[in-house]
């Protein structure tokens, strides 16, 4: 339940025509909660009660909503209801709306709005896909250096109202270059005969439109600010971004990079909203991939089929071997991929990773080495399973293991690195692509271990 209502009696206010009570039940709960409540309905139902609600209320709850429900709306409702919501809407969230339309509905609603909405709409959306400045709004308060606390305040009081946040303030100079960003809480504790170039020391940070909305995430990060102001080239002040653009942007980031680590492209849509046959494009291709590197194992296992010959009990322990690189691997390219996307690992910190790996593969790899060996050691003590030639049999595993747990580690670890200093995504060294690369080198150092150890006794 959310509020006092939920979809069920929204439904039954909208069987008994009763658009009265609903407007004011739906006006008595928070913007959220109704986004929430509008998401659960029909199609048709959705654009009702967007007919039902208020202008502004409507707007509100129309940003609040997901992409594909957005998409629906403006489909559904009347020309003039969507360019109302359209012209009412923050320019950042208009702009996530455009960009995911198709271009002749996004030409259409762009010649619907107002001159002045427009020509900001068609700006915003000339910035490249992906860069800071689909994300910014020129709604904010900037400021003079030679104006006081007061006068300050007096136009925030006048012009704030449709602003996207009064936390912080800009201070810009008569080209509109950016000088400072002071937050509110300093004004409201100076005297207010103060200059505002009194209050400033030409320190912060600023995002450049062009670059990438990712830098935008590290920076938020790394300075915990809930808006920080976009320059261009000049340093001339054009927009602000505010954290909770940002936050949609490192969901959407997080999501693709878990999505390529798991052995698939990244969906465009939701899951649900993709088509079947979407799904298949995006998942066969690696799958196919991948298929094809386990074919490199199983010629592997082909070549060493003389030695399986002359000692099946080799192939029991194959899965557990080639298993076990792959986990070692997988849980470390997880590590260092998750670890790149939040800044903790840079591309020169190769040397410091590898060396981390060499000790945790080598420190693990003997852990699972040990429980191999007292595996063997068990079956033959109480069932006489390996016969007399059980403690090379139980060196060879020991020793495998050591091995390909250490060549899986190093494998998931610098993989990453690789695919980085060629350009590529780390992500796109997914765990199943790790676990294959290991299953190829496990059975080449199973088997090497096993000739070795094993000659003239089981082969």
């Amino acid at each position: 339940m959310l509020g006092q209502l939920i979809a069920p009696e929204i439904e039954e206010y909208l069987t008994r025509r009763d658009f009265a009570g609903l407007r004011e039940a739906l006006s008595r709960l928070e913007t959220p909660e109704i986004a929430d409540l509008v998401g659960e309905l029909p199609p048709d139902q959705q654009a009702l009660v967007f007919r039902i609600l208020p202008r502004a209320l409507a707007t509100e709850t129309f940003e609040y909503l997901e992409p594909e429900p957005q998409k629906e709306l403006v489909a559904r409702l009347a020309e003039e209801q969507v360019t109302a919501i359209l012209n009412d809407m923050s320019p950042d969230d208009r702009t996530a709306l455009l960009e995911e339309l198709p271009a002749t509905v996004t030409r259409q609603l762009l010649n619907n709005l107002t001159t002045e909405e427009r020509k900001v709409a068609s700006w915003l959306l000339g910035y490249p896909e992906d860069s800071i400045g689909r994300l910014m709004t020129p709604d904010y308060v900037s400021v003079e250096p030679h104006w006081t606390v007061e006068r300050v305040l007096e136009h925030i009081r006048r012009f704030g109202q449709d602003k996207e946040t009064l936390n912080v303030i800009y201070v810009v100079d008569d080209n509109g270059h950016l000088i400072d960003d002071l937050r509110i809480r300093e004004l409201l504790l100076a005297p207010k005969d103060t200059k505002i170039s009194e209050l400033t020391d030409s320190s912060f940070v600023a995002l450049k439109a062009t670059a990438d909305q990712e830098n935008a995430i590290e920076i938020f990060r790394e300075y915990d600010r809930i808006a920080l102001p976009v320059t261009d080239s000049e340093g001339n002040l054009i927009g602000i971004v505010t954290v909770d653009d940002v936050l949609d942007v490192a969901e959407e980031e997080a999501t693709e990079d878990i999505q390529k680590i798991g052995g698939s492209e990244p969906l465009d849509d939701p899951y649900l909203d993709v088509p079947v046959w979407g799904l298949i494009q995006k998942r066969g291709r690696w799958l196919v991939l991948l298929f094809l590197g386990e074919m490199l194992t199983a010629s592997a296992i082909a070549a060493y089929e003389a030695q399986l010959a002359q000692a099946v009990v080799l192939a029991l322990f194959i899965p557990l071997i080639i298993s076990s690189g792959g986990n070692s691997g997988s849980q470390t390219a997880t590590f260092v991929i998750r670890a790149m996307a939040l800044g903790e690992v840079e591309q020169h910190h190769w040397k410091r990773v590898f060396w981390r790996e060499l000790q945790s593969g080598l420190a693990l790899g003997t852990l699972l080495g040990t429980i191999g060996l007292a595996r063997v050691f068990l079956w033959q003590q109480m069932f006489g399973t390996y016969g007399e030639h059980w403690l090379p049999l139980g060196m060879t595993i020991g020793i495998a293991l050591v091995g390909v747990v250490l060549t899986g580690t190093l494998s998931g670890s610098m993989l990453p690195f690789i695919l980085r200093w060629f350009g590529a995504d780390p992500a796109a060294s997914s765990t199943p692509f790790v676990a294959t690369l290991v299953d190829v080198t496990g059975i080449l150092i199973y088997f090497t271990v096993a000739s070795l150890l094993l000659a003239g006794t089981l082969l």
